[in-house]
């Protein structure tokens, strides 16, 4: 079996599409087909547009509903965990990624040739600065924190059983699962596709959540931002003490005849910044432990449902 995770979050209006490309895939895939949908506490009518079009669709079906938004990732992770299939794929529910990827992916996995396989993007339809933004976070994070990552960074993935297993055992808050992947190894595949514009409704991907995102992916795997406060601290302290030498030297002389105002004001500033700086980077460290230490689920599943075909899908051989 071949299960595809949708996470569903204020994707009312491409809902129609997105079960059209599904039923196009479920008669092209010479295998049994499941789709997994995560409700992700969306606010509008997905849901209940789901639980009326899944019955009766040529393809195997798992509807469920968490209790609340609890993001995209998590609610991957709970798909991922429901999903019954030999190999499984993670697919966006606005389109935006190309349905064939899909295909794709089974493929690869059913294939043998990789235990993991990422889309990559090789262009995408959006807004210059929303373009040159993602270049830019994608191009830092593949410096810092993940090296293996692609230039155009990665949003969806396929994996088999084995891959899943090993994911789903991780009971990380808020952590990446696209860098959980390449940091649990496997053999890896790239398919390369162009990012689709976004027909129907608006991106609930906003701001704060991509800050988020790449807070939690740097903080969650790698210690640079410790490392960096502890060169800024070295740095720092060499540079005091070379002035505090310099000061004692044109005391010793006479030199010094009025107290240094401005020298004052930036030593106070500079030191000040830095030990926030500090104080920052270790809270986030903190809070991140205090989170894992709490063991709080990632998401509550509040209903779930399954439809089954009511055949098995032919093989086209």
């Amino acid at each position: 079996m071949y299960s595809v995770v949708i996470p569903v979050y204020q994707n009312e209006a491409s809902l129609d599409r997105l079960i059209e490309a599904l039923v196009s895939l479920s008669v092209e895939l010479p295998t049994e087909f499941e789709v997994v949908f995560v409700v992700d506490g969306s606010p509008d009518r997905s849901l209940e547009i789901l639980r009326e079009r899944l019955p009766g669709l040529p393809f195997h079906a798992q509807l469920l509903s968490l209790t609340r938004n609890f993001g995209s990732f998590c609610a991957i992770a709970a798909g991922l965990q429901h999903a019954k299939g030999d190999w499984l794929a993670v697919m966006a529910a606005d389109l935006q990624e190309p349905p064939e990827l899909i295909r794709h992916f089974y493929e690869i996995l059913s294939g043998g040739r990789a235990d993991i396989v990422f889309g990559v993007r090789s262009e995408r339809s959006d807004p210059w600065y929303s373009r040159a933004a993602s270049n830019f976070f994608w191009w830092a994070y593949r410096g810092l924190v993940v090296q293996d990552m692609p230039r155009g960074g990665v949003d969806i993935f396929g994996c088999t059983r084995e891959v899943r297993d090993q994911l789903t055992q991780f009971r990380e808050v808020n952590t990446n699962l696209i860098a959980l992947l390449f940091w649990l190894g496997y053999r890896r595949e790239y398919v390369t596709y162009a990012r689709l514009p976004r027909l129907e409704g608006r991106s609930a991907w906003t701001v704060r959540k991509k800050l988020r995102y790449g807070m939690n992916g740097i903080f969650n795997f790698t210690d640079l931002p410790v490392q960096l406060l502890l060169a800024a601290g070295a740095i720092s302290l060499v540079l005091a003490c070379g002035a505090s030498v310099a000061v004692l030297i044109a005391k010793l002389r006479g030199n010094t005849q009025v107290p240094g105002y401005t020298a004052i004001m930036l030593a106070v500033l500079f030191f000040g910044a830095l030990v926030s700086l500090g104080l920052g980077t270790i809270g986030q460290y903190l809070w991140l432990a205090l989170q894992n230490v709490r063991g709080r689920p990632n998401f509550i599943v509040r209903s779930s449902e399954h439809h089954a075909t009511p055949r098995r899908v032919a093989s086209k051989r």
